[in-house]
């Protein structure tokens, strides 16, 4: 059995994943939780990512669970080819996102995009080159920005039903960041149409189902898709440590 493991800056996701991968299990826990919760399951082997840079004392912490445990990181081999220039700077959240669309779309070109804080372009090309891709501010940053930055702006949370025209000044700031933002992903979206071809678009992260109501274009919304790609990178360390 896998245990995968993505911390972030004020939880963790995990997921259970059976040999075949058929059987999984997906949470969203307090990071203080995970010791217990991954005692109470009792995996055969552990991949760990996380943003805030405290890897190793979890991998220190779950030691008593099993000694095959893995720390996604620059130098873990990857399932497929990385062709980003600086791949220390690569953060694991994109690298998972990726591996997460081989395993479930091998060997086609996709189009990943993970909305959340920022939004993330990842693109794989062919199921097997990873190219690189774009980052760009999220919902959420972009009302921060407007509020942080000027005197008078309110903070705003993002509202499902926004008028193109804004007829008070909390109407044209969802406008403008609503609207906006989902001109751009449609705009990004269109663009690699246009020089490749895409056989998939996946959209995940936070605030996926929220532009899966907004975009016209057809997208594949898979929100644990970057739990997905742990477990597929797991899987590929450990068959490799078969050989």
């Amino acid at each position: 059995m896998n245990l995968v493991i993505d911390i972030g800056n004020s939880s963790a996701k995990i997921g259970y994943f059976g040999a075949d991968s058929s059987h999984s299990i997906y949470k969203r826990v307090d990071s203080s939780e995970l010791p217990a919760i991954a005692m109470e399951m009792k995996p055969d082997f552990i991949l760990i990512s996380s943003v805030t840079g405290d890897a190793e004392t979890w991998k220190e912490a779950l030691s008593d669970i099993t000694s095959d445990i893995w720390i996604l990181n620059s130098q873990l081999p990857l399932p497929f080819n990385n062709h980003y220039k600086t791949p220390h700077t690569l953060g694991t959240d994109r690298i998972a996102a990726v591996a997460g669309a081989q395993a479930l779309y091998p060997q086609q070109s996709c189009l990943i995009i993970d909305a959340g804080t920022c939004i993330k372009y990842e693109w794989l090309e062919n199921g097997i080159d990873y190219r690189g891709g774009s980052i760009s501010p999220g919902l959420h940053m972009r009302f921060q920005a407007m509020h942080t930055f000027t005197r008078k702006l309110p903070l705003l949370e993002p509202e499902q039903e926004a008028f193109l025209t804004g007829t008070t000044t909390q109407e044209a700031m969802q406008s403008g960041v609503i609207k906006g933002t989902t001109a751009e992903i449609e705009g990004i979206i269109e663009q690699y149409k246009q020089q490749y071809f895409v056989s998939n678009v996946i959209i995940c992260g936070g605030d996926a189902h929220f532009f899966e109501r907004q975009l016209k274009t057809p997208i594949f919304v898979v929100s644990e898709l970057v739990l997905i790609g742990l477990n597929h990178i797991l899987n590929y360390t450990i068959d490799n440590l078969k050989r």
